[in-house]
């Protein structure tokens, strides 16, 4: 089951917004929020309490819908941050003139999801003995010649 959160219209670029999304992209989400606590970000603050709004949706809707759902096994599935609208501004500039700039909007959406015991250990499996696996060889294959074709040409008379 998958649990979500949205932050619209948040004045943040999306690119310093990803910086700190990076950072907790697949990490349980008690490990997600010591790590936003310890980041030294503006938007750090924001995002956790995104992150908290996106538990307290987990907590709200587990209870709702009578759902069985541990809080500790909780990670953050998906972050991304996203363009919104941008907000167009004009700065003096020398000998009149006037210079445009951009001050960018992001959106945020941050979903979690419940790890299962089994599965998030049985699908790493498969990958790491695949990696582990020699790879197989394909026979060689023999290059055809480049030369003229065998046609020969007829004088005209």
């Amino acid at each position: 089951m998958e649990f979500r959160a949205e932050m619209r219209y948040l004045r943040v670029s999306p690119q310093k917004a990803r910086l700190v999304l990076e950072l907790i992209k697949g990490r349980k989400v008690e490990e997600a929020r010591n790590t936003l606590l310890f980041t030294k970000k503006r938007v750090a603050a924001h995002v956790g309490k995104l992150l908290q709004s996106a538990l307290d949706n987990a907590n709200f809707l587990s209870a709702e819908k009578n759902l069985d759902i541990e809080l500790d096994n909780l990670y953050v599935k998906s972050a991304i941050a996203n363009d919104g609208p941008r907000m167009k501004r004009i700065r003096p500039a020398p000998q009149g003139r006037a210079f445009r700039y951009q001050r960018r909007i992001s959106h945020i959406t941050l979903i979690l999801a419940e790890r299962g015991n089994g599965a998030a250990h049985s699908a790493a499996k498969p990958r790491a003995a695949a990696a582990g696996a020699p790879a197989k060889r394909r026979a060689p294959v023999a290059k055809k010649a480049a030369g003229k074709t065998s046609k020969k040409k007829v004088a005209a008379k």
